[in-house]
């Protein structure tokens, strides 16, 4: 895997790798430098259908400053960049390394970015999917703690990468954000000796929920217009949110609502005890009594269980309504551009050739 270790003053004048991802984060790193005041960024479509959205610098600049602020992370900053920079999160770590005076080490976006890469690093901005990659190989397994500090966000953290977790001693960030906020807007410490259940909102940013109880915020990062999420939140303090999951994760089975999300908390947790990794998520399918009938999608072979046996887990520590009525084993999981897990894809591409 080629890297490219650069920094605001010489990104536009000194030789980059022969690659057309090298090139196009150096054709974004000249845009900025240009001045340009109006960036148009596709989301990566995890929630819906990717749609594009209009981001000022000014915008930017201050996701940028505040992020420098709240992890420290000054001038110098050694900082990896392994998100793809065509989206937000690794668009920003260039404006942040251009902003903030950062070194830059870049690696095209790839399931495990220390393979073939040396050096000790302050500071790296990765999805969950990555860092489980990372932790379950060898060869960088040990490489964690060289990282300095490591924020995560862009997919849900599994019960059994958030036990890893615990056991680093780097200092380990989940983020809550979008494109519309310009990353994230509030952060919650996973590890170290007070871990954070709840997320704390950046510097001048303001949240309240609507009647739903679903997250809106504000701030200079959101041009001091209101974004509202389809976030459930229990706000914990003036500065905390408990996030509880999706509005629209939630599918009426019989009459019954049951949420998606809180179910999938329930599923890591017995994946945990059961000591297996995989990756998993919680769907439905069309059903002619039920509506939409509970399922559960499982990434891989079965490994020491098999899908009776976890469902039978499971429905010790709910309801039956909320018990899947099967667990499907598929190859692999669709993923959005950004790696995060592609929910009705998945559904879509496995419903008609599943097997329990």
């Amino acid at each position: 895997m080629n890297s490219w270790t650069t920094h605001r003053d010489k990104i536009l004048k000194e030789p980059i790798p022969a690659s057309i991802y090298f090139q196009s984060v150096q054709d974004f790193a000249q845009v900025w430098l240009s001045g340009q005041d109006r960036f148009i960024i596709t989301t990566s479509g995890s929630t819906g259908a990717p749609k594009e959205i209009a981001l000022s610098r000014n915008q930017m600049v201050e996701s940028a400053r505040i992020t420098g602020q709240v992890l420290e992370l000054p001038l110098g900053t050694r900082a990896l960049v392994c998100l793809n920079v065509a989206y937000i999160a690794g668009m920003m770590m260039i404006i942040r390394g251009l902003e903030l005076g950062w070194q830059l080490t870049i690696v095209e976006p790839s399931s495990n970015p220390l393979l073939d890469l040396e050096g000790d690093l302050d500071f790296a901005a990765m999805v969950p999917m990555q860092l489980s990659s990372i932790l379950n190989e060898k060869q960088t397994r040990e490489r964690v703690e060289q990282l300095g500090k490591i924020l995560l966000g862009g997919g849900t953290v599994s019960e059994g990468l958030l036990q890893a977790i615990r056991q680093l001693k780097v200092p380990v960030y989940q983020s809550y954000g979008m494109t519309e906020t310009v990353s994230h807007v509030a952060l919650r410490r996973l590890n170290g000796d007070n871990p954070q259940d709840s997320y704390h909102v950046m510097p001048g940013i303001e949240f309240g929920t609507d009647g739903r109880g679903c997250l809106h915020v504000r701030g200079a990062v959101t041009a001091h217009k209101l974004i509202q999420t389809n976030d459930l939140i229990e706000i914990s303090s003036p500065t905390t949110f408990d996030w509880l999951g999706r509005v629209d994760s939630v599918i009426n089975s019989g009459g019954v609502k049951i949420s998606l999300d809180k179910l999938d908390r329930v599923t890591g947790e017995v994946l945990q005890q059961l000591n297996v990794s995989i990756e998993y998520f919680n769907w439905y399918e069309h059903d002619e009594i039920l509506g939409q009938k509970l399922v559960l999608f499982l990434e891989g072979q079965p490994q020491n269980f098999d899908g009776k046996m976890l469902l039978e887990k499971i429905s010790f520590r709910v309801n039956p309504y909320q018990t899947p009525k099967a667990a499907y084993f598929v190859p692999n999981f669709e993923r959005t551009p950004t790696a995060k897990i592609d929910k009705i894809a998945t559904a879509r591409k496995y419903l008609n050739h599943t097997h329990e």
